[in-house]
């Protein structure tokens, strides 16, 4: 297929091969067809300000067919061209300058439009993301018509002599955000490829050396090499964790959790699930799904854990073997007190199981005391998702008679970790995920985006889920009011470059929508998505909580 016929793709630049053909399209732009700048035996023309800027390009069959650059570092070009430059702009924004505006001349016509529709989406989504509402470029009055047309405001005097005249003007965010949108919807869906923000729960942002690990030749589970990345890995898990012992399995964290009411089943008497939420729920339905004897206490949504009425109901009954719970309630960021969970069950000597899967690696968490947990991957360790993990402090033995190979802890105890056939890359990206990770600085830096971020929302009368109680720093639920509904408003933020929860069954159902910080987060792009946010719901609310889990719920105590 011919580059004039191929599927556009919006991108920005990042290959060595992408900026040489930068460089020689805008030779032939401000060279050869404007005369702007000398010629060169070379025909490549690199741009003064490359190193700050960021290309924005449409590629068509390895071709860039267009391209424009962004750039905000002060001076601008327009700052030597026209003196007290900010005198002409709209106060209280912050700017950035578009320059380099071309388009190849064997794709004009028919699809020049579409480029260019699909560039200014792109740098819409890329102003969203940085935070930039103001854009100013040098127009070549050749197209000063196309440029009002899309919004752009003419100020100042023409500047440039002979053939090479431009118009200075600038665009504000919100003028072209409508047909922005409109060209992303119409837009085949792997046209775009933006570096989306992501505030997903998983899977996470990783980081460059983890991808690299993951990249690596797949190698045996038997090979000397894995076996010591696998024990080292667990090592650092339980240093992390201070647990005795933990096993890794090829799954997500609901492997963990049956792993667990596997190994719940193997004791006599009966247990008690605790929920405030759809995780706590999910435990339930674990338990009941391993037939488990045991009592359900489901406390309101968005509030903690009542422990005390479960201690009144301890000392009323006989004690139960086993307590399970969520640390953190992922659906409402709610955070469980473990401490005082630890001191109930020592006091009636009751073994406490724990859904640490939202927990581990966003905060401190302390397994001590903690007879079985449950962990995944593609969280907070910020690796890629794939790999399950159980903690625990106690001896294992296998439960051939009773339970599925791959269900049976004690199976994976006995086999030194690995009875069955393991990815290595999976292993590795684990091994490189929380390698040399500085733990304190991580919690910290995450505490403090999460402050930051509430503190923005709640300025902005946003309704947080939770508000009232301990909540995770890395998970943000906000309840919409029925005027806003969270799908139409998800998928409005994803248009702009973020990428939020909203999808699940139980937050649409909720009319709820979550900002995690789960994964590698930048505490400029946490501002950006406020910023976003506001313009996509842009009246200043106070939802009421409709009928539903954001209202009071009563105590229930479900046999």
């Amino acid at each position: 297929m011919s580059a004039t016929r191929s599927p556009l793709i919006f991108k920005f630049a990042s290959e060595d091969w992408e900026f040489e053909q930068i460089h020689r399209l805008n030779y032939r732009t401000f060279v050869e067809e404007i005369p702007q700048h000398q010629a060169s035996p070379t025909h490549r023309l690199v741009d003064k300000f490359h190193t700050e800027n960021t290309y924005l390009i449409c590629l068509a069959n390895r071709k860039i067919a267009g391209m424009l650059a962004a750039r905000s570092s002060r001076p601008f070009s327009l700052d030597q061209k026209l003196p007290e430059l900010d005198r002409h702009l709209p106060t209280g924004r912050r700017v950035c300058e578009i320059r380099l505006l071309a388009i190849d001349q064997q794709f004009r016509g028919g699809r020049g439009g579409q480029i260019l529709s699909g560039l200014l989406a792109l740098l819409w989504q890329h102003g969203v993301e940085k935070g930039y509402d103001l854009a100013i470029i040098s127009g070549t009055l050749r197209q000063a018509r196309l440029y009002q047309h899309l919004g752009f405001v003419p100020f100042g005097p023409v500047l440039g002599t002979g053939d090479a005249l431009f118009q200075p003007m600038y665009v504000t965010l919100e003028t072209f955000e409508v047909t922005a949108r409109e060209f992303l919807r119409a837009a085949p869906a792997k046209s775009f490829q933006p570096s989306a923000a992501n505030f997903l729960p998983g899977p996470v942002t990783v980081r460059r050396e983890v991808r690299r690990a993951f990249e690596q030749a797949p190698e045996s589970h038997r090979a000397d090499g894995f076996q010591t990345d696998f024990q080292n890995t667990q090592a650092m898990l339980c240093d992390l964790t201070h647990a005795a012992s933990v096993e890794l399995l090829l799954g997500s964290g609901t492997l963990a959790n049956d792993v667990v009411g596997a190994q719940l089943s193997l004791l006599p008497g009966k247990g008690v699930v605790l929920s405030n939420g759809e995780f706590g729920l999910r435990l339930a339905d674990h338990a009941r799904r391993f037939k488990l004897h045991f009592d359900h206490f489901d406390f309101p949504w968005g509030a903690p854990l009542d422990l005390e009425a479960v201690r009144e109901k301890f000392a009323r009954v006989p004690s139960p073997e086993w307590l399970w719970c969520a640390h953190c309630e992922t659906s409402t960021g709610v955070l469980n007190d473990l401490a005082a969970l630890k001191r109930l069950c020592a006091e009636y000597g009751v073994r406490l199981c724990l859904d640490a899967i939202s927990s581990l690696g966003t905060l401190p968490v302390e397994l001590t005391g903690v007879h079985l947990a449950s962990g995944a991957s593609g969280k907070g360790l910020r690796a890629y998702p794939g790999v399950a993990m159980v903690f625990y402090h106690h001896g294992v033995r296998p439960a051939s008679d009773h339970l599925p190979r791959y269900l049976d802890l004690g199976f994976y105890a006995e086999q030194g970790g690995v009875p069955f056939t393991f990815s290595s890359n999976l292993l590795h990206a684990l091994n490189a995920a929380i390698r040399r990770v500085d733990w304190k600085k991580r919690y910290a830096e995450l505490q403090a985006t999460s402050a930051g971020l509430r503190a923005r929302l709640l300025a902005l009368n946003f309704c947080l889920v939770g508000g009232a109680t301990r909540t995770s720093p890395a998970i943000i639920t906000l309840a919409l009011p029925r005027e806003l509904n969270s799908v139409t408003v998800g998928k409005l933020m994803q248009e702009a470059g973020f990428l939020l929860s909203y999808n699940s069954d139980y937050l649409r159902r909720e009319n709820w929508l979550q900002i995690c910080l789960m994964g590698e987060v930048a505490r400029e792009k946490a501002d950006a998505l406020v910023d976003a946010l506001q313009r996509v719901c842009p009246e200043p609310f106070r939802p009421r909580p409709g009928p539903g889990r954001t209202e009071s719920l009563a105590f229930r105590h479900l046999p």
